[in-house]
């Protein structure tokens, strides 16, 4: 499949992009990450490796976009949760008379 990353084409290949990582220890993943093989890799690291440049010179959704169309497993930014406040006693009874909690 070809594809342009850092407005370089590349004709990449499932097999070829499997061979390109074999060997390659994953590093930690804080972001976006792609499952190559049993090994989950940050996107960046995977586009350093199958495109010899660096990181800098491309952005994390045009490794993720080739990725996809090659048919890895891609997983995205997790998102954040919200914190549930935890209301007294006092604003529990409050909110079910249908009384504003404050704070």
């Amino acid at each position: 499949m070809r594809c342009v990353i850092a407005r370089f084409p590349f004709d990449l290949t499932k097999s070829g992009v499997l061979e390109s990582m074999k060997g390659i220890k994953p590093e930690q993943v804080v972001g976006e990450s792609v499952i190559i093989g049993r090994r989950t890799y940050p996107v960046k690291q995977v586009g350093q490796v199958i495109t010899r440049q660096d990181r800098r010179d491309f952005s994390a959704g045009e490794v993720l976009r080739a990725m996809n169309q090659l048919g890895f497993t891609c997983r995205g930014l997790p998102r954040a949760t919200v914190p549930t406040r935890v209301l007294s006693p006092l604003q529990q009874a409050s909110a079910m008379l249908g009384i504003p909690v404050t704070v």
